[in-house]
């Protein structure tokens, strides 16, 4: 699992140094190509057949992942990276936050009547058992992205703050998809693989908008790392959950994840001379926490998930 994070912080280097000369949907589509290839050649030496009869589930998954990849592009181009690193792994925040919404949307309280049945039964709809450690998790991860936004805010970059805070909200619909389909028995490589299809068709569609930027083989040598880590990262981590043999390690994998922002935070400071506040340290430590928490509140509930993907 640090592998993976070690890949995915490097990504996100690769993807800042590109988005310098290409566009977010440009960035989309080769990393989509890059990963198509890739994962099409995996599939065949694990014989695993790519056809699906969840078509419409990959199709989903892929949309909502293909959002919170772009918006996370988007926002590493524009905010330091250890920032926009930190924003997307606020996804089990949002879950967590999701719970807590859920219970409160799902309770119907209903006046009690004065014509309540004769056993004594209630007319009305118990309120909802929300768990304070669950609601203290999502404060903390809010409180966090507040403290970490502020130098982005007072910089002029509260729109790219924005995406990267959309990034990490869609990337919680984007597990919770993966979560569905590993429950049906889908695969890992087929997955990832239809991911990388909506990426590359996603992608072109974006360039219809956005236009072709002109090329620049400088700029153009981070393209094929960008696929070829994501790549790694994804089968590193599934590495990870698949060697996991007890509901205690599975945890501690999933909370392992974290190290990747002590690696993008490290890169964000000596490749891009970014300069992290106290305040903005507190706010990652403060995310790095709820997102521990909600992962710990949210095993107890469903031991088995899956890895998250980037």
């Amino acid at each position: 699992m640090v592998l993976a994070a070690f890949f995915f912080a490097s990504m996100g280097v690769c993807v800042k140094f590109a988005s310098a000369s290409f566009n977010s949907a440009e960035l989309v589509f080769y990393r989509g190509v890059i990963g198509v290839a890739f994962m099409a050649l995996l599939a065949r030496s694990q014989g695993i057949g790519l056809g699906t009869r969840y078509p419409g589930m990959h199709a989903w998954r892929s949309t909502i992942g293909v959002f919170s990849m772009g918006a996370w592009f988007y926002a590493i181009a524009h905010l330091p990276l250890a920032t926009a690193m930190t924003l997307n792994y606020m996804s089990s925040v949002w879950i967590a936050a999701f719970l807590v919404g859920g219970a409160l949307l799902s309770w119907r309280p209903v006046a009690k009547s004065a014509d309540a049945d004769y056993d004594g039964a209630p007319a009305g709809v118990a309120a909802p058992v929300v768990q304070a450690p669950l609601v203290l998790t999502v404060l903390a991860g809010f409180a966090g992205v507040v403290m970490m936004l502020q130098p982005s805010l007072d910089g002029g970059s509260g729109f790219a703050g924005l995406i990267g805070l959309l990034s990490g909200f869609s990337a919680a619909f984007a597990y919770m998809q993966v979560m569905a389909l590993s429950r049906l028995g889908e695969p890992e490589a087929r997955t990832v693989f239809y991911f990388a299809v909506g990426s590359a068709v996603a992608g072109a569609g974006g360039m219809v908008f956005t236009g072709l930027s002109p090329w620049d083989w400088h700029a153009a040598v981070w393209l094929v790392p960008i696929g070829l880590l994501a790549a790694g990262g994804q089968l590193s981590m599934t590495r990870a959950y698949a060697r996991a043999g007890s509901k205690s390690a599975m945890l501690v994998v999933a909370n392992l994840q974290y190290s990747g922002l002590l690696f993008a935070a490290a890169y964000s400071i000596v490749l891009f001379g970014d300069k992290i506040t106290t305040v903005g340290w507190i706010g990652m430590a403060l995310i790095v926490g709820s997102g521990i928490a909600a992962t710990v509140l949210r095993a107890r509930a469903a031991p088995d998930a899956p890895a998250e993907e980037h």
